[in-house]
């Protein structure tokens, strides 16, 4: 069990998201899993985030996240929480749109033999009256696209 697992497992998420692979982001949950979209949707199962994401996918070109993971911690030997800080590079774009900076929340178990995520939250951050803190997090990003 290691940091480095986890990192990799949301790393999938991440990549399949950035090229649109319905099938497999949803197949890195658990049958059970839950998904908290940025908008507040939520989905729970398998099947039911993959029908989900399918049609957004289709019907449009999705803006790609950028990325940097801030902490991973174990709660136990089975359950480990992953937070990272994510920007979107909107399609046709270079730079990162601030508007929809945003918080992830990882929970992933090991089940089965391998790492699932269990729940995986898509939170604003929108840092109300607090542009500055905006502009923090989108320099952060900007970094790992420079790099």
């Amino acid at each position: 069990m290691e940091i480095t697992d986890i990192e990799a497992l949301y790393k999938r998420l991440i990549d399949a998201w950035n090229i649109a692979d319905a099938r497999e982001m949803s197949d890195l949950f658990s049958l059970d899993g839950v998904m908290i979209g940025y908008d507040g949707s939520l989905e729970v199962g398998r099947e039911n985030m993959f029908a989900h994401l399918l049609p957004v996918f289709e019907s449009h070109r999705t803006a790609k996240f950028v990325t940097k993971v801030k902490e991973v911690s174990f709660l136990n030997d089975d359950t480990a929480l992953l937070r990272s800080i994510a920007g979107m590079i909107p399609p046709g774009k270079s730079k990162i749109n601030p508007a929809v900076n945003t918080h992830h929340t990882l929970v992933v178990e090991f089940k089965a033999g391998k790492w699932q995520i269990r729940l995986f939250q898509n939170t604003p951050a929108l840092f109300h009256g607090r542009p500055e803190l905006v502009d923090q997090m989108t320099k952060e990003l900007e970094e790992i696209l420079n790099t």
